[in-house]
């Protein structure tokens, strides 16, 4: 077994406790170069609200996409999003990253920009 499928049996597990939950879930993705961030409601199969470090205007603050700093960025953006659509409770799911880092970094400014988990 090598490191992205146990990432990806981890996150099979995580989505499953996750789906009990009637709320939507906060889903990060991490690459080598940018981070992503989606509020989904599994209910309805919708996005409701998403950052990445992708966008123009976080590109232009911020000269790379996968750094710790990058990541608190998109972390208070898709806060800012969600509460726009009337999202504030919502379910993290880490995708099987460890709680760590750039990770640990987006959940940090979600919560801070006020989304509750």
């Amino acid at each position: 077994m090598n490191k992205n499928s146990s990432r990806l049996r981890r996150a099979r597990k995580t989505r499953a406790r996750i789906a009990s939950q009637a709320k939507p879930r906060l889903c990060v993705f991490r690459s080598g170069k940018h981070i992503y961030a989606q509020v989904i409601d599994d209910s309805q199969g919708k996005v409701l609200a998403q950052a990445s470090s992708l966008e123009g205007e976080v590109r232009a603050q911020m000269p790379r996409g996968a750094d710790v700093a990058a990541a608190a960025t998109i972390g208070q953006r898709v806060a800012e999003k969600a509460l726009a659509v009337g999202v504030k409770e919502v379910a993290f799911d880490r995708s099987g990253y460890r709680y760590h880092g750039r990770v640990r970094a987006l959940a940090d400014a979600a919560r801070d920009g006020g989304l509750s988990f």
